[in-house]
């Protein structure tokens, strides 16, 4: 009695599957491939280099900008960021430890820019090899069957008596292929003999669109460009500020001339570009009084005297959105406003302070503030808190006020302070401001006692024996007028700036060239016949590309008009048939393949 298939004992019947229940064996497991390493590293590659990596880690870049816009910046302002720390001293250490406060050098955001970086690399690289294989190879061969394509035309030529048919077909593809290269178009001939099936046919193949190919490449590249510019620009670029008071001078040199100084990474602040600037005056403009909008500044302007090493002192003006260049930096004009002159005597007549006092403008009218440091040389530290005035004049409440920003009437009050000025534990201090919540008040309002008031050349005792303080006449020491002028000036230096404009102008090239370029191809097919010769025209467009059935039709005019002037092919026959919209969705896709 011969096995059954179901005893177990049929392992090797043919008809039971390997793996079947009742196989005598086990079957083998499926030996399943290993990447490795190597595998691994390449899907990897693959992974960081492909277009939605690219574009996610665009976004993030993006989102990870946004706490540099929300939270001060150590590099922008660093004064806001110690004020960030004195009101929010709780959450302070849990986002500076995020390197929130310092977003753009940080580690997270520096990853994220350098994957982009390399993700961008991989992207254009193989891409440009890829193009530079399609400028080299030839047009492709007509289609059999031009009809399927979807934009398709046709028409007929008459064979005058004769003419040989072949020969006129051959004719009007010669001209077809003038017409295309003329047009901008690389054209290839792919005619075919005869055949038992088919007649003998010209055609000619035309290609044309590779720009938009290679803007598409230079946009990416020039995308790489600006990321090295930034990157390599930002740790060369440094910003200072500084203050110069007419007939002063500003030595650049981080020790001497800089209020605040915020360097790259790889600045060598002992090495900056050797200049002085003198600030000889400052010219303003104000619209006079009884006109519309009167006290507006018109026009603000900085003549300064610059020197460099080997070159002989230059006059140069420094006007708003009008830098001045010196050896690559270049110096904008931020700001102005007064700088009262004042002295301070001791008691016994010795001066122990004398110094252009900038006060900060509070105002169009320039009513400005301003705060005088006293740390020695009296029988206390003192400190003077101070309101300029141009134009003074008092209000109903007896308060003084500025009415023009112009010296018609400058007056200046001052409010005495007494007591540790918190300079003495070497803790920065801002010196336009004062601290006086541990002094003690000697004048002003809040106490009732009168501020000292003075005006041009006058002076006014210190309270409790402390000395006298003189407003000076700026006139008496040669100044243009009882008091001088100051200009804030930002001293920028972006090495990056220029390759980042460069590369910008290039990617915007590129991407124009990327969108408005059409891909095309064009392809004419002259069949010889019994007296006529059949012309067929048709194109394909390698994207979206709305004009690419005009552009057949221009195609099938211009070549019927050249066909006219030469006479080297009958006269047009039947004309331009429909398209034909029988067109295969198998073929029609291999010929876009």
């Amino acid at each position: 009695m011969s096995n059954s298939r179901s005893d177990g004992t049929g392992a090797s019947d043919p008809l039971r599957p390997a793996d079947h229940a009742d196989a005598a064996a086990p079957a083998t497991s499926i030996a399943q491939p290993q990447l490795g390493v190597v595998g691994w590293l390449r899907w990897g590659w693959r992974q960081l280099t492909s277009m939605r990596t690219a574009l996610v880690l665009l976004l993030l870049l993006a989102i990870a900008a946004i706490p540099g816009s929300i939270v001060p910046q150590r590099t922008a302002d660093p004064n806001g960021v110690l004020q960030y720390k004195t009101d929010n001293p709780g959450l302070f250490p849990i986002l500076d430890g995020l390197q929130l406060f310092d977003v753009y050098s940080s580690v997270w955001f520096s990853a994220i820019y350098i994957l982009l970086f390399i993700s961008l690399i991989g992207c254009v690289i193989p891409r440009t090899q890829h193009h530079f294989n399609a400028l080299r190879a030839r047009p492709p061969r007509t289609p059999v069957r031009l009809a399927r394509l979807d934009d398709h035309a046709e028409a007929e030529r008459m064979v005058a008596p004769g003419q040989d048919a072949e020969a006129a077909a051959v004719a009007a593809v010669e001209l077809a292929q003038a017409q295309l290269r003329k047009a901008g178009y690389r054209v290839e001939r792919y005619d075919t003999a005869a055949t038992a099936k088919r007649p003998a046919t010209a055609s000619v193949s035309a290609e044309r669109g590779y720009a938009r190919e290679t803007g598409n490449l230079v946009f990416h590249a020039a995308l790489v460009g600006v990321l090295i510019s930034v990157g390599v620009g930002g740790g060369l670029t440094y910003t200072g500020q500084t203050v110069i008071v007419e007939g002063d001078s500003f030595v650049n040199s981080l020790g001497l001339g800089y209020t605040s100084f915020n360097p790259g990474r790889f600045v060598d602040t002992n090495a900056l570009p050797p200049y002085s600037l003198t600030l000889d005056s400052f010219d303003v403009s104000y619209v006079p009084v009884g006109q519309a909008g009167q006290g507006q500044a018109g026009d603000f302007a900085a003549n300064l005297t610059t020197r460099e090493p080997g070159y002989d002192p230059q006059q140069q003006t420094v006007r708003v959105n009008h830098p001045v260049d010196m050896a690559g930096d270049r110096v904008y004009l931020m700001g102005n406003g007064y700088a009262p002159t004042i002295t301070v005597r001791n008691p016994a007549g010795d001066v122990v302070l004398h110094e252009d006092v900038e006060f900060l403008p509070q105002g169009a009218t320039m009513t400005s503030l301003g705060v005088v440091k006293i740390p020695d040389g009296l029988a206390q530290q003192v400190g003077l808190v101070g309101f300029f005035y141009p134009t003074a004049a008092k209000i109903h409440s007896g308060a003084l006020t500025s009415i023009y920003p112009a010296l018609a009437n400058p007056v200046l009050t001052l409010d005495v302070y007494t007591g540790d000025l918190g300079i003495d534990d070497g803790t920065p201090r801002n010196v336009y401001a004062l601290d006086v919540s541990g002094m003690n008040q000697l004048t002003g309002r809040k106490i009732d006692v009168p501020s000292i008031e003075l005006s041009p050349g006058q002076t006014a005792d210190l309270p409790n024996g402390l000395g006298t303080i003189t407003f000076d006449d700026a006139k008496a020491s040669g100044a243009r007028e009882q008091v001088k002028r100051y200009v804030s000036l930002s001293i920028h230096r972006d090495v990056g700036a220029p390759w980042v404009l460069g590369f910008a102008i290039i990617a915007l090239t590129g991407l124009l060239a990327a969108l408005f370029i059409p891909r095309r191809r064009m392809w004419v097919k002259a069949t010889p016949g019994d007296g006529v010769v059949h012309l067929e025209y048709a194109g394909l467009a390698r994207g979206e590309d709305p004009a690419i059935a005009v552009a057949v039709a221009d195609l099938v005019r211009d070549h019927g008009a050249a066909m006219d002037a030469a006479g080297t092919v009958g006269a047009a026959g039947a004309g331009t048939a429909p398209v034909d919209a029988a067109s295969g969705a198998d073929e029609g896709a291999e010929l876009r393949g």
